[in-house]
């Protein structure tokens, strides 16, 4: 089996991301993170042996999300700049898996969930109020608990003689 190419997706999602005005940043990821839960819905309906799994994931993304809209109020005057960047972003998000068998794509997820763990770490960096630093930290905490489930997953499926 050759290696496996992993993305940056904070690169990868660099040129959407510096789009949104500074402070509204981590509501485009919750954005974000919402589209990863419907694609995880998607992988679902292809794995349905392994829906379970991935419903659960997605249920994390959505919790993620959740969390990041509770702690970063939005002015709705921004609505539209948060929003108008996010279809071409979903579509590099898809992009980096295109091509790829399934396992390969949630092999890449599971990655992807560590790099977004990081991110929220990162955002962790700014800021001051602990409520928000709570939720930043339980927002790590759900990428990396998505990030182990796949592993397993990813584990369990492997053929003996890999």
């Amino acid at each position: 089996m050759s290696q496996l190419e992993i993305p940056r997706f904070g690169a990868i999602l660099a040129p959407f991301i510096s789009q949104v005005p500074p402070t509204t940043m981590p509501r485009f990821l919750a954005l974000l993170e919402r589209g990863a839960a419907n694609r995880y819905r998607e992988w679902a309906s292809m794995l349905p042996d392994h829906a379970e799994v991935l419903l659960s994931c997605a249920a994390c993304e959505d919790a993620i999300a959740d969390l990041i809209e509770a702690a970063f109020t939005l002015d709705p005057s921004l609505s539209e700049a948060v929003a108008a960047p996010l279809p071409a972003a979903l579509v590099a998000y898809r992009d980096a898996f295109a091509g790829l068998d399934v396992w390969d794509q949630l092999r890449i997820q599971a990655n992807a969930e560590r790099q977004g763990a990081q991110a929220w770490r990162t955002i962790a960096k700014q800021i001051d109020d602990a409520s928000v630093l709570d939720a930043l930290a339980r927002c790590s905490a759900l990428e990396e608990a998505s990030a182990d489930r796949l592993d397993e997953l990813i584990a369990s499926h492997a053929p003996a003689d890999a």
